[in-house]
Order: C-alpha cells, then structure tokens, then sequence
C-alpha cells in the first residue's frame, strides 16, 4: 500500500480518491473550502453505494477507511508517493499550488495535474523538480470512467513519464500517452470538434439540440462505448479502413472545406442552443441528473465487465 495525495476535493479530487483507495492505497485529501473538506467523507461515501449497487465494489467501509481529509497541502503530500491535483482550471492558481507541492511533497513523488486543457509547460517551468511533473487528465468521474490522458512537459523525466502509467494502469484505469503538448490534449480536442458541429448545426436549425443528443446516444456513442473511430470505420467497409477511405472520404473533403470556426461559441450562436434547450439549470434538477449519469455509467461500466478492485 502506497500513499497518495489528493489536492482539490471537489468532484474530480473526491473521484480520484475513490480510484486510488479501491486500488488498497491510502490517502489524504485536502481542499482549501472547510465546507467541502466537511461534507467530503459522506460524499465518498455516496458515490461507493453507487458502485456497490452494479456490483463494481464490495465493502465501502474498507475504501472510506483508507482516506483522510487533511487540513493543509502539506498535510496531504507529507509521505505521498504520488499526488493528484484537481485545482481551479486557471494557470496561476496551478502555479502556485504547484510551487507549494514541489517544495513540500517528497523529492521522490510524482506531480500529477488533473487539468482539462492546460499544458504542464504553464505552470511547472520555474520548478525545482519539473521533471516530475505531468499531466494526468481524466473524464469527469474518473471513477466511472477509466480513460486518464498522460501528457508531459518538454522536461519530465521519461521514468517519471512510465511510473505515472504503471501507478495510473495499477489502479484500474487506462492510461494513454500523450505525446507532445497540445492544448486540450486528445480528448477534449475530439469533444471540441464534435461540440463546434453540434453547435452549428443547432444554431442553424437542422436539429433541436435534443435530437442531436439523441442522435449522441442512439446513435453514435452505443458503438463508441466500446469501439473508437478508427474501429468502428473498419467495419463499415467490406476493405476495411482502406475500402472506407477509399469510398467515403470524399464526403469528409467536402464537410472539411466548410468547418465550423471558432464563431460558433460566440454568444450569437450560444444563445440560440440556450434558447432552445428547454430544461432549467436549477442545482437540485443538475445534481438529480448528475446522480442518475453515475448510475448510468456505473451499469455501463458493469455490462462491459469491469470487475470490482477491492483488496
């Protein structure tokens, strides 16, 4: 059992928690608001029920028992092996708490950022121990969704690089390398295109935006919940990838001359989708959804065989 630090115990820092004490790992978790360090232990606590309910755990007093919610930075990298930052997505604030962790945490631990998009370059240049900081970016909640995004700055350390893949691989979740910085990494650079589209398309009246999630999910996320782009295209030709290409990407040329363009998140075209969206962002229907998404995931995860990691 190894301790790992958890910095930020918002949704993502509490998730990772989860991931990381499942895996037989203690940890200390710290948040700067008293008020989510207070409600943080039943939170945890509610987000196992879920997991034990498909299946996906087994005790949640053995996960909750392994984490602890400290007071300070300090107190939540002071032995760590590992740490998991899930701050505020703004560059000074992951500066500073960069800084911070890099003068308190051992000299032997790995730095690990939660970021959606901002490369580690931006906060870790002036760092003594840069080469032990990365980018491990996950899919809101990691706990549910195993994919974490490795991306490096032009100093980290290549054994620093493969530690953070085996620690990240031996708690259950599916690591990729990021080869180069790029902003948004792969994920929400694929979201981000498939997201300009959905826009336009919304804006331009060709669907409501219900349909097109609809379109979403019946459409093509039940073949992308267990195979990608480049899987699904080989089997939509009798040539495979080639016969596809061959056949189709003809299509994409002509789609490809006509891109959306950054216009399409101008307030201009936003309000159009925020017009036409007819449900109200009230924070009891938004955590009623949230809670009904993470029942969904945990079944999905369930049905796609993950097993249960409950040492």
């Amino acid at each position: 059992m190894e301790q790992l630090g958890i910095v930020g115990g918002g949704l993502i820092g509490r998730a990772w928690s989860i991931v990381f004490a499942r895996a037989g790992h203690a940890v200390t978790a710290f948040d700067p608001d008293p008020a989510t360090r207070e409600r943080f232990m039943d939170s945890l606590g509610q987000d196992c029920d879920i997991l034990v309910r498909h299946g996906l755990l087994g005790d949640v007093e053995a996960v909750t028992g392994r984490v602890r919610v400290v007071e300070s930075v300090e107190a939540a990298v002071e032995g760590a092996s590992f740490v998991q930052e899930n701050g505020p997505e703004q560059v000074e604030v992951k500066r500073s708490l960069f800084e911070t962790m890099d003068r308190v945490a051992p000299a032997s631990a790995l730095l690990a950022s939660s970021t959606s998009a901002i490369v580690c370059s931006k906060f870790t240049e002036s760092l003594e121990g840069r080469s032990r900081c990365l980018v491990g970016h996950p899919v809101n909640p990691p706990h549910l969704v195993p994919i974490v995004e490795i991306c490096s700055a032009p100093w980290t350390g290549r054994p620093e690089l493969e530690k953070a893949w085996s620690i990240y691989e031996g708690v259950g979740q599916t690591p990729v390398m990021v080869e180069r910085e790029v902003e948004g990494f792969v994920l929400n650079r694929l979201q981000g295109a498939l997201l300009a589209e959905a826009f336009r398309l919304v804006a331009d009246g060709v669907v409501s935006p219900e349909d097109l999630d609809a379109t979403l999910t019946d459409g093509l996320a039940r073949r992308w919940s267990f195979i990608g782009p480049f899987a699904t295209i080989e089997l939509n030709a009798p040539g495979g990838i080639r016969d596809y290409c061959e056949r189709y990407t003809g299509f994409y040329k002509r789609l490809a001359q006509d891109p959306p363009g950054a216009q399409v998140f101008e307030p201009a075209v936003t309000g159009k989708l925020l017009d036409a969206w007819p449900h109200e962002a009230s924070p009891e229907r938004l955590s009623r959804r949230m809670e009904w998404r993470n029942e969904r995931l945990a079944a999905l995860a369930a049905h796609l065989g993950i097993q249960p990691d409950d040492p």
